[in-house]
């Protein structure tokens, strides 16, 4: 029978086979992409090499994986992609996916990494792969040995090229360039261009066209992103209201250390959560295990750091939670980028303590995205979403067909006992855990210190034909503030100052870009002079 491919126009307008339409719509895909939508069209031409610049999290193993699938000739059982990733987990990762993506396609897929047995590898290569995935240091060993020819290629991929550059492969990666066929087609994607990712565009590729998908076109617009204030001590017990008010919680939680993830990870499985812990300590057939079991949804929480979570990539997560506030921005969109992807909706949370909540604005400033602020959901709300559940996992089974042992077992019961206590003992002795509110402590409000100052610098002053009101209303404009919260207004000839308390002036720079000053006047934080 056919299958429908309905509501897949926006892939097939991308020139995509019908079997290729059928594989995504199987896969919940519903939308290309921006990185996608850039590179699929340019590449199924074949005129050009290939740069894209896109964030983790964005489709690129689609974008350059769905063409070359269309491309490649079915079971040639020579080598014809290969595919340069920085860590044996994103290897692993990129070759499943590609093969899950390939549909009736006959075509070989093989990661190729170290730590992995050379045994196994070689037997794979001599029986003939058609797309090879793996990391710099093992490929240029299989080059050496020569049991891996790439002179007949026809697509190389540079996958997460800063990566490889910031692990120090960039020396191997020319190596390997060098032993390729001179005719291939390069794609290089790289979530930022360092100047030593362009030098190898410039010098090893042919003439290219440059995708660049900015960050606020990151896939992370159907994420709804939050943030709850806690103390560092209360934080495990918000993150198992969190899991528990979730019908349906499929999500990886990013800790900052090690000794954080085991520590998280231990807790959660003592509990009684399907969860376990993945980090860079852990050996290898140990950490694919644990992948494994993620992937296959045996564990729904998984505990990680950024490095450990780096080749997990799996379109359905419904949360994404920062235990720990990640250092910086662009961490935050590679951890964000993770859930509300392929078109589905996602959920991003991040604890902080008082003390972070200046680095969160300027998280969310920078990465030009919306974190709100929310509540978090009280005993009495998670004992009620549970007691909920299971009364329409009762009924469901009441209308199933159970085995005669349970109605046998039910009339005994009912013999001897009223059906009310009967079944209020039933529940309790099967959800006593559950719905005790014991299991959960109060948690007090982690109220963030916003009753401070900040001092504000002015671009504009006197020469400007700046006054204080024309400041005052400038800002009113800007932000809805009363007059009474604008104080110390300094008016100088080049520029002026004037002070807010800390969140209006928070609310106020966050209405300027860096960089964006113009003829329109530009007020930053003013800088604590030194003496």
């Amino acid at each position: 029978m056919k299958e429908d491919c309905g509501n897949m126009e926006s892939f097939r307008s991308l020139g995509l086979s019908e079997n290729t339409l059928k594989v995504l719509q199987r896969k919940g895909f519903e939308e290309p992409t921006p990185i996608q939508k850039k590179t699929i069209p340019a590449i199924l031409r074949g005129e050009k090499d290939i740069v894209g610049q896109a964030q983790t999290g964005t489709g690129k193993t689609a974008a350059f994986g769905l063409p070359i699938i269309e491309l490649l000739p079915d079971s040639s059982r020579t080598v014809g992609a290969l595919v340069l990733t920085p860590t044996r987990e994103l290897a692993i990762q990129v070759a499943e996916e590609i093969m899950s993506l390939k549909g009736n396609k006959r075509l070989s897929v093989v990661p190729i990494y170290g730590g992995q047995s050379i045994g196994l590898q070689l037997r794979s290569l001599q029986k003939g792969i058609d797309i090879v995935v793996g990391t710099p240091g093992r490929i240029l060993d299989h080059l050496r040995r020569g049991t891996l020819k790439l002179d007949k290629i026809s697509y190389l991929v540079l996958d997460e090229a800063d990566e490889m550059l910031n692990m120090g492969f960039l020396e191997d990666v020319r190596e390997i360039m060098k032993n390729t066929n001179a005719q291939k087609r390069t794609m290089l994607f790289s979530a930022t261009m360092p100047n030593e990712i362009l030098q190898i565009a410039k010098k090893h590729m042919k003439e290219y066209d440059l995708f660049k998908v900015t960050t606020g076109q990151l896939t992370i617009s159907k994420t709804d992103q939050i943030y709850f204030e806690v103390s560092m001590a209360d934080k495990f017990d918000a993150l198992c209201r969190i899991i528990d008010i979730e019908d349906d919680f499929y999500g990886l939680i990013f800790c900052r250390t090690k000794v954080d993830v085991d520590t998280i990870g231990n807790r959660l499985m003592e509990r009684g959560y399907d969860a376990d812990a993945l980090h860079g300590d852990m050996s290898q057939a140990l950490r694919e295990r644990i992948l494994n079991k993620f992937k296959k949804r045996m564990i729904n929480i998984l505990v990680a750091t950024d490095v450990a979570a780096r080749g997990i990539d799996v379109c359905d997560l419904t949360h994404v939670i920062n235990y720990a506030l990640p250092q910086d921005s662009r961490s935050y969109i590679h951890r964000v980028g993770r859930t509300g992807r392929a078109g589905k909706e996602g959920n991003a949370i991040t604890f902080i303590t008082p003390s972070e909540y200046r680095k969160l604005q300027y998280i969310s400033r920078d990465s030009k995205t919306d974190i709100r602020k929310a509540k978090l959901p009280k005993v009495q709300d998670v004992i009620k979403i549970k007691k909920a559940r299971i009364k329409s996992n009762i009924e469901d089974l009441v209308k199933s067909q159970l085995p005669n042992v349970y109605h046998e077992m039910s009339k005994e019961l009912l013999e001897k006992n009223n059906p009310e206590d009967l079944l209020a003992a039933l529940l309790k002795y099967s959800f006593h855990s559950e719905l005790d509110e014991k299991r959960y402590v109060e948690i007090e409000s982690a109220v963030v210190d916003t009753k401070g100052k900040t001092r504000l610098f002015v671009t504009h002053g006197r020469d400007d034909g700046l006054t204080p009101r024309k400041l005052i209303d400038f800002i009113k404009e800007k932000c809805n503030i009363s007059n009474d919260k604008i104080k110390d207004i300094k008016i100088l000839d080049k520029f002026s100052f004037v002070t807010l308390p800390f969140h209006e002036a928070e609310v106020l720079l966050s209405q300027f870009k860096r960089g964006k000053k113009g003829l329109e006047l530009y007020i930053t934080k003013a800088k604590k002079v030194r003496k």
